[in-house]
This record gives structure tokens, sequence and C-alpha cells, in this order.
């Protein structure tokens, strides 16, 4: 029984005004090479947030998306719903 682990992200999505980002990450488990098993992880990334330990092609996705004007709209949604900057 060889038993093999794969974890990737298979999905990302570029959600709503403010450009978040949607991962879905796979982990897909197979045994002799035939698939066994699939659970999915969810997460989320804001406009704010530190990506330094994404996986570049999110990273740079991120880059392209997250333009100044979409940081300013995130940050002054934050500031109206009350929320203290991160």
């Amino acid at each position: 029984m060889a038993l093999k682990k794969e974890v990737k992200y298979d999905k990302i999505e570029i959600v709503g005004d403010f450009k978040k980002i949607q991962l879905r990450q796979a982990t897909i488990i197979y045994d002799n090479g035939v698939e066994v098993s699939r659970s999915f992880h969810r997460s989320l990334l804001n406009p704010d947030e530190d990506i330094s330990g994404e996986p570049q092609e999110v990273q740079d996705i991120c880059k392209v998306v997250w333009t100044d004007e979409v940081k300013k709209a995130w940050a002054d949604e934050k500031e109206a719903q009350g929320i203290t900057p991160s």
C-alpha cells in the first residue's frame, strides 16, 4: 500500500467590491495512484492582510487586484463600520 498526500489550491476567486481573495485548498489522499479521499479548507484574504506566507501565485493575484484605490476603499469601509485598522 503506497499512500500519497497532495495539498494544493484548486480554486482562487476574487470576490466583491473590495477584491477579497477566497482560497480553497484541497487535500487529496491517493492509494497506489487512486484517489481515496479529498477534503477542503477555505480561507479569505482581505486587502490589508500580510500575504508574505501565501504561495507566489496568490501573492501575484493580490498585487494585481489590490490597487491603491481598492485598499483605500477597504480602509474607508472598515472605518465606517468602526473596525480598528490591522
